[in-house]
């Protein structure tokens, strides 16, 4: 039977995580598609941008042998000629808005250009026989390549013959700028990267990419590429990542893998350091030896994916428990029906042989009060030991709280003690002013003393935060008030680095005070057996954080933190402290009331000072309050 019962539990275990690897890898799926589909539109909108910016330049080179100055150049080439053809390109160039556009001869020098009045880039007089642009237009076609040009700026040039008759006499060029397309990158919302017939990257949301390249480059193609200087003098290194990727002949899309490990992987996309998932998608831009390549995080894919999964595994626990209910339910009903037959059979045979039988069902309906009894008294003994199961459980919740309580109301009881002994004092002498000071201090008290179960609920269940302008340093010296005398008799020396007024917090004051009241008792601890006694106090802006945070550091000079202690500090019923001297809860209803303000308490060994326990806070905006002067 148990064995039966374990095989049962083994297989609704399987279901449900099927039924939860299912619905992720579904999920997956979905989201993976439509991720593939948006990135793919994002694709298009980058490649209809490319064709808008760029490719509608590239007739241009066609256009220019129509023009008589151009032709007359090549066939007579004076200066009165080539300043004729500058002011053309020129006024051809500035109308187009490309980044020049020159006339070669036959030999591969630049007789005219739009840029003569550029220094750097007008490129007349150069002799560029080497570029391919030349070469294949002097073979009577047309080209158009991706190139870093004489004077160091990366352009995409297009050229095409110029002829007089059949014969070519010249070559007319146009280089067109990319510095429009640098402004596209926001579209595709993702790294993204053009790279050239070369598989050379060219052009990067990321610039560290550019001028990398995705494949080895052949030994002969590097020296044809050095030979032309279609990149100049770089060096063209391999691309940071691994990318695999196919291509589909038809559609011309591109997909791929990312490899290499996650943080390599997250340090060259720019991404926080974690789990490296990026879908490769690209797109071969029409008529052009270019694509483009956009690397999609699939983080929230499987974020939502594991949630569906989790959703998965729910119901089909859910029906696995609906399905036994109805079992047992099946079950009883046929138990029910199986014991009425059975009576039924009985009440006939009695009817039947009544006369015979008489004494036996006097004897069968004794038996059956008799059991009747039996089992009556038994759920009333069942009920009385669950009631008492649960009046345990009860006490020993009380009792739990009620020694949080005494823990934590022996601060404020010895502080009420001592400022009442003052004030008395205070009288004796007439200073009735200090003496209402610290009954004011007391009634203080006496409310803080009234909420300070707030906490302890909040341990299990959050409780209402009425945040409000406190002043830090004002909070910080009374939480120190309240151990002046320990403080006195144990020769502690007190670093407060905290003014009033410096700091102001958005907090709950009464809240605050409490978590500083632990930390100083705490430290004051710490300190009981140590050579040298010194609490200091320091409190400082961490302004990175949104939220602004105010950072309160409570350190001593004790002997540290373990190991262990560092691990299980926070953990409820955990103390450091010797048995029956604490019940392991002040630190974590402390960090409970940190959380309850957007704040934190955290703590570290600081080496040769002891520990150091750090409380931040939100930091009040604006922080104009004047600080409130606290009289002891």
């Amino acid at each position: 039977m148990a064995l039966r019962r374990a095989l049962v539990v083994l297989v609704a275990l399987a279901l449900v995580a099927a039924a939860g690897y299912g619905v992720f890898e579904r999920s997956f799926d979905q989201g993976t598609s439509h991720l593939r589909a948006a990135s793919n539109g994002r694709l298009d909108l980058f490649a209809s941008v490319v064709e808008a910016r760029v490719r509608r330049l590239e007739p241009v080179p066609a256009t220019i042998q129509l023009n008589p100055l151009v032709v007359r150049l090549l066939q007579t080439p004076t200066a009165a000629h080539a300043q004729a053809a500058n002011d053309y390109l020129a006024r051809l160039n500035a109308h187009l808005g490309s980044l020049a556009v020159f006339v070669l001869d036959v030999r591969g020098v630049v007789l005219a250009s739009s840029n003569t009045a550029l220094r750097d880039d007008s490129l007349r007089g150069e002799d560029v026989s080497y570029r391919p642009y030349y070469l294949e237009a002097l073979a009577g076609r047309s080209t158009r390549h991706f190139a870093i040009g004489s004077g160091g700026y990366a352009g995409y040039f297009a050229s095409h013959p110029i002829y007089d008759g059949p014969r070519v006499v010249g070559v007319a060029a146009i280089k067109i700028g990319l510095d429009a397309l640098e402004q596209t990158w926001p579209m595709l919302g993702a790294p993204a990267l053009v790279t050239d017939a070369n598989q050379v990257v060219i052009l990067s949301s990321q610039p560290q990419w550019r001028y990398t390249s995705l494949a080895p480059l052949p030994t002969e193609r590097r020296v044809d590429l050095q030979l032309a200087q279609t990149y100049g003098a770089l060096r063209l290194p391999r691309f940071p990542l691994s990318v695999d990727l196919s291509v589909n002949e038809d559609s011309q899309e591109v997909q791929g893998l990312l490899r290499g490990d996650e943080a390599r992987v997250s340090a060259a996309l720019g991404q926080a350091p974690g789990r490296a998932d990026f879908m490769v998608l690209g797109r071969s831009l029409d008529g052009m030896d270019w694509r483009v390549l956009i690397f999609s995080s699939l983080a929230t894919v499987r974020h939502q994916a594991q949630i569906d999964g989790i959703g998965g595994a729910v119901s089909m626990a859910f029906l696995l428990l609906l399905a036994l209910y109805w079992a047992q339910r099946q079950r009883i009903e046929r138990q029910k029906l199986a014991a009425k037959r059975q009576l039924e059979q009985a009440n006939v045979a009695l009817e039947q042989e009544v006369a015979r039988r008489t004494q036996e069902l006097t004897d069968a309906n004794t038996l059956l009060r008799k059991e009747v009894t039996d089992r009556e008294q038994t759920e009333i003994t069942l009920r009385a030991a669950q009631n008492e199961r649960v009046h345990a459980g009860k006490m020993a919740v009380l009792g739990q709280l009620a020694a949080s309580i005494t823990h934590e109301l022996t601060q404020p009881l010895g502080a009420i003690r001592t400022l009442s002994g003052n004030a008395t004092e205070f009288m004796r002498r007439g200073n009735h002013g200090a003496a209402q000071d610290n009954l004011s201090i007391v009634a203080r008290l006496v409310d803080q003393m009234a909420r300070i179960i707030d906490p302890l609920k909040s341990f299990s269940r959050k409780s209402t935060v009425r945040p409000e302008p406190t002043d830090v340093g004002r909070t910080i010296e009374q939480a120190l008030f309240l151990f002046q005398l320990r403080q006195r008799h144990e020769k502690v020396e007190i670093d407060n680095q905290c003014p009033p007024g410096r700091w102001v917090a958005w907090c709950d004051a009464n809240r605050l005070e409490q978590v500083l009241v632990n930390l100083v008792g705490n430290a004051l601890d710490a300190m009981r057996d140590a050579p040298q006694k010194t609490l200091r106090i320091t409190a400082e802006l961490r302004a990175a954080h949104e939220p602004q945070l105010i950072a309160i550091q409570v350190q001593d000079t004790g002997k540290g933190l373990s190991e262990a202690d560092l691990a299980h500090l926070f953990e409820p019923f955990y103390t450091t402290k010797a048995s029956g001297a604490g019940l392991g809860l002040g630190l974590v209803i402390c960090r409970d009331i940190a959380a309850e303000f957007q704040g934190d308490l955290t703590a570290r060994n600081v080496p040769g000072a002891g520990a150091c326990f750090t409380l931040t806070v939100p930091l009040c905006q604006p922080a104009t309050h004047a600080p409130v002067p606290f009289k002891p």
